[in-house]
């Protein structure tokens, strides 16, 4: 398996916590080209560890330094569901921030945003969807708030992380 990371950012918005996602810029060779995902990517033999990574990857590609963000956890593992994927085991960090840092992209991303995890949790937003992608057509859980889809490994990461901030009834408490 290929160690990655991914950092999900939280701050304190305007409708109460939001999350850091990107939209992966369309890419020839890229599994995940054009998807919704949080900052991150694949281990470097420099990172001393997966928290490194995620560190590295989201300033590389959004620019926002998590290095002194508050640490509020790491979530579970994941690993891709369909075989034809490639063997990543993905482990999401969780960073909170005070302010909503300005946002740099690279030509690995397309764009980035913020969403309030009260819009992620709204009636409806939570769905299936029919995707086709690198095989036929299949049905996925997905989030959908206006034109963005979340669905996938994001999807599953998502899930968790609202799944743990209802159960504990602050996202303070993720650990």
């Amino acid at each position: 398996m290929i160690p990655a990371a991914v950092a999900i950012a939280l701050r304190e918005g305007d409708d109460g916590p939001e999350a850091l996602f990107i939209q992966r810029a369309d890419r020839a060779g890229d599994t995940w080209s054009g998807q919704i995902a949080f900052p991150g990517g694949r281990r470097e033999p420099s990172d001393p560890h997966l928290r490194a990574t995620a560190i590295r990857e989201t300033r590389e590609e959004v620019g926002v330094d998590l290095t002194d963000a508050q640490r509020l956890g790491v979530l579970d593992d994941m690993y891709p569901r369909t075989p034809i994927l490639p063997p990543v085991v993905v482990r999401p960090f969780v960073f909170g921030l005070v302010d909503r840092p300005p946002l740099t992209l690279n030509d690995e991303v397309q764009d980035a945003f913020w969403l309030s995890l009260r819009a992620l949790t709204a009636p409806g937003v939570q769905r299936d969807v029919t995707i086709q992608h690198l095989a036929p057509e299949r049905v996925f859980p997905a989030y959908v708030l206006e034109n963005r889809t979340i669905w996938g490994m994001t999807e599953r990461i998502l899930a968790n992380l609202l799944s743990l901030a209802k159960s504990t009834s602050s996202l303070d408490n993720i650990k």
